[in-house]
């Protein structure tokens, strides 16, 4: 009853425009006052700062600056023209290339909405010139984007990773076959599309022309191979990749490519620094929520009420997944972790989910939550771009939805998709 006053109270607050995290640090002190005493009060502070200084935490502003620089640079505008050269010869070709650009961008960045602004300002208007409507050349830039959520480097499984003390490389090994087994999704869809709206193909395929595009973003493609190379070959941890791909990315765009100025540098800052901020404000906020609720023993009892309902763990991921999916239309990916991987957890465990595989289960639901209003972030993002109405841009999103839905199911009841790779390199 407790976490159901407060999941209203907390929605009550943003629906007249409080702000998520302040929302959650009001009901949370709320709480406390209430249920603990005032007494409990001083140590609110002590707790926020603790859990915003999290260790792994560091990796999220650092992958945000790293993709910053990309956008400020013409690191984004390479490999939108590598993968133009590779798949603009398809019928279609410009969403395939949206598609696998920001593939190519999630390695790097692993921000959707990072994504969206540095490719939707390119290929939108490209396919716009092209006779896209402008409803689905937002929502496949829209849906593309929300891929990199899943394929590592992603700042929402280091977020689970924190909160749920699992290992960010583990996390991240999970989502590959997932990430591109999405991607491989979305072209197909892409393509039907094409084939049934006459789309036309961009250009017919060169192989200089591949090969010119390929030298020109050489450098480009060793961001991913420098940073997921170095986490996965136990050189750096996630955090310090992070920090490697800043550098990698201040090297390639000020000495090789030479194109990173003074002012678009500190325009890159201050959009990483105030992104950052609303995340690490959420984050100490939802720090003060778990605290009270562990020491209330909330989760417990939730996860006690439901496993006497059922303890088949597919029915429990089955009534998650629902869970998740209503909630991502209601907030932030960063928020809705935050807030409700404390709650979960102890019934994950309970009935023998593996944690890795939930986290995927999650961010998978959360990634469909950025294509489904009202919140919407990521799609918002695109429309903004795009200049087109939300809901029209919805109708015409609802295949790629629809897309990703199935590759949730299937990763939700194929568990072997996201572990074998985990198995394979670190053993049962």
């Amino acid at each position: 009853m407790t976490i159901a006053v407060m999941l209203v109270a907390m929605f009550a607050l943003v629906l007249i425009n409080v702000p998520v995290a302040v929302a959650l640090g009001v009901v949370a002190v709320g709480a406390i006052w209430i249920i603990q005493g005032p007494q409990m009060l001083p140590n609110a502070a002590l707790v926020m700062f603790e859990g915003a200084t999290n260790f792994p935490l560091l990796a999220v502003p650092l992958f945000v600056l790293a993709g910053g620089i990309m956008n400020a640079s013409t690191i984004s505008r390479r490999l939108v023209a590598l993968a133009s050269a590779l798949l603009g010869f398809i019928r279609g070709g410009l969403a395939m290339v949206t598609i696998g650009s920001s593939m190519f961008f999630a390695e790097i960045s692993g921000s959707a909405v990072a994504g969206v602004a540095a490719l939707g300002t390119l290929l939108i208007p490209a396919m716009r010139q092209k006779g896209y409507s402008k409803e689905f050349a937002a929502a496949i830039t829209s849906s593309a984007s929300s891929l990199a959520i899943i394929i590592p480097p992603s700042i929402p499984m280091i977020l689970y990773a924190a909160m749920a003390e699992q290992s960010v490389v583990k996390m991240f090994v999970a989502g590959f076959v997932p990430g591109f087994l999405g991607g491989g999704a979305l072209m197909l869809t892409s393509y039907y599309y094409a084939r049934k709206y006459d789309f036309p193909v961009e250009q017919t395929f060169q192989l200089a022309r591949l090969w010119q595009a390929f030298r020109d973003a050489a450098w480009a493609l060793l961001l991913p191979v420098i940073i997921l190379g170095g986490i996965f070959g136990g050189l750096v941890t996630a955090t310090e990749g992070a920090a490697v791909a800043v550098l990698a990315a201040m090297f390639i765009s000020v000495f090789v490519y030479r194109d990173l100025d003074l002012k678009s540098f500190y325009h890159a800052l201050v959009d990483s620094a105030l992104q950052t901020a609303v995340v690490m404000l959420l984050v100490a906020s939802s720090a003060l929520v778990g605290v009270f609720l562990t020491e209330s023993q909330l989760p417990q009892n939730l996860a006690r009420s439901i496993v006497d309902f059922t303890s088949n763990p597919y029915v429990v991921l089955l009534l998650l997944n629902v869970f998740f999916l209503v909630l991502g239309m209601f907030l932030h990916s960063a928020a809705a972790i935050i807030l409700t991987v404390p709650i979960v957890m102890p019934l994950v465990h309970q009935v023998g989910i593996d944690p890795v595989h939930f986290g995927l289960v999650l961010t998978l639901n959360l990634a469909i939550g950025q294509q489904t209003p009202p919140v919407a972030s990521v799609l918002i993002a695109a429309c903004s771009i795009a200049k087109s109405d939300i809901w029209e841009t919805t109708k015409a999103n609802l295949g790629f939805i629809a897309v990703l839905v199935a590759v949730l199911m299937l990763c939700t009841y194929v568990p072997w998709l996201s572990l074998a790779p985990i198995r394979l390199f670190y053993g049962p």
